[in-house]
């Protein structure tokens, strides 16, 4: 996997040479979120409160719910960390805190358990920020005598992944420690993400064959490295039949749309027009999904697997998917789910047909229908009024939702964060 970061300073999106030295800064964090999604999960990174010099979290919460996140800086305690997980954090970066023990510097076991126990050990990722091989903390300002790979031995009990810098080559696209990314991977088993110095296709393909995720700061936003590029060089083409990989369409709501197969050719033309592109077997050519019915499949985001010799992209299917005119080569029907209940109606208050009764509803009375529906779902006796009830508290109330701007995902989320709320 290919993790872009995000680096927020004073309220801005930054790069810093050797964590100091403003090399850039651009305002665009929610949208370069949302771009950078579509390759892979976002490394978002808080480096004012990493430096106890204050929080952009009223920044990083939009970002949060706009891709898939792990978020880090400054996090001292396992309830600050839950408190991310529960506004959409998938997993939290710590650094510093798991390194300062009561008498100066060693592995905070009773940090780092009570971290695992709080949001799950797979969403923890522990920060190995090194130079010469020894950790350094506090914005790489102070060395801890800590030895990197033993330490690293030692943390992996409570941490789902490791996340190494290498601190001398950060920021300067100096190219990746290779020698000590490969000795960190066959030192520990769970996941490591290798940062600092990376700058060429090759070196991401090279980490990656050493079985590492990589995260790429400054050779991304430089323009020296794509990241369409990027993620097809960190893909296992080596296992690949015939150069194609198999790539599964599947929808937002998770049903699983169609399977085909993809080429580097292919999957880059998918980055590029945002749809889905396959490579045709039977035709032998590149084939975008929908290029002559109009059935197009649009991307929301691409993901690798374990091994990264077979992807899942997440889409939004412009009518049926399967050629027979089903909506899913896998199946007959559609799940109807409240996104497409949404859908539809965002269809009818667009478009406004002859007589549609969506269309017609204005704000007044739709807030009207709400609370007669609200009524009427509490007052009814049987199953079967209690459903036809809700049923119409359900449809209005994604009205007033649609008309309003806001999404059926936007409550689905609501109520995740409050399910994850350690509160």
């Amino acid at each position: 996997m290919v993790i872009a970061s995000i680096d927020i300073q004073s309220g801005a999106v930054v790069q810093l040479r050797q964590g100091t030295e403003l090399a850039l800064r651009r305002e665009d964090g929610l949208a370069l979120a949302r771009e950078f999604d579509r390759y892979g999960e976002v490394a978002v990174i808080d480096l004012d409160a990493a430096m106890g010099r204050g929080s952009n979290l009223e920044m990083i919460k939009p970002l949060l719910r706009a891709a898939e996140c792990r978020v880090g800086g400054g996090i001292r305690d396992a309830d600050q960390a839950a408190e991310l997980v529960s506004l959409g954090a998938a997993k939290v970066i710590v650094g510093s805190a798991a390194f300062r023990g009561a008498s100066g510097f060693a592995v905070n076991e009773g940090f780092l358990d009570a971290l695992a126990r709080a949001v799950g050990r797979e969403r923890v990722i522990v920060a190995v920020d090194a130079r010469g091989g020894e950790l350094v903390m506090d914005g790489w300002r102070t060395p801890t005598g800590l030895a990197l790979v033993e330490t690293a031995k030692r943390v992996e009990e409570y941490a789902g992944e490791l996340l190494y810098t290498s601190v001398e080559r950060e920021g300067m696209m100096a190219g990746a420690d290779l020698a000590t990314i490969r000795e960190l991977r066959g030192a520990v088993s769970c996941l490591v993400t290798a940062a600092g110095g990376v700058s060429t296709l090759d070196e991401i393909a090279a980490i990656a064959g050493a079985g590492c995720d990589v995260q790429l700061g400054m050779a991304l936003y430089t323009g020296k490295i794509g990241l369409a590029d990027a993620f097809a060089a960190s893909l296992n083409w080596g296992k690949a039949s015939d150069g194609l990989l198999p790539l599964i369409a599947q929808s937002a709501d998770g049903q699983v749309l169609m399977t085909g197969f993809t080429g580097r050719e292919a999957l880059l033309e998918t980055f590029r027009r945002g749809n889905v592109c396959f490579h045709s077997r039977t035709r032998g050519k590149l084939w975008m999904k929908g290029e002559s019915s109009g059935n197009t499949l649009g991307l929301l985001r691409v993901r690798a697997d374990c091994d990264r010799d077979a992807l899942l992209a997440v889409v939004e299917p412009r009518g049926p998917t399967c050629h027979t005119g089903a909506w899913s080569c896998f199946e007959t029907g559609r799940r109807y789910t409240l996104q497409h209940l949404q859908r539809i109606i965002d269809g009818r208050l667009r478009d406004k047909p002859a007589g549609s009764y969506t269309a017609s509803l204005t704000d007044e009375r739709v807030r009207r229908k709400v609370m007669e529906e609200a009524y009427e779902v509490c007052t009814a006796k049987t199953r079967d009024e209690i459903v036809w009830e809700a049923a119409d508290l359900l449809y209005h109330t994604a009205v007033l939702l649609s008309r309003e701007g806001v999404s059926v995902d936007d409550v689905l989320l609501e109520l995740d964060r409050r399910g994850k709320s350690p509160r």
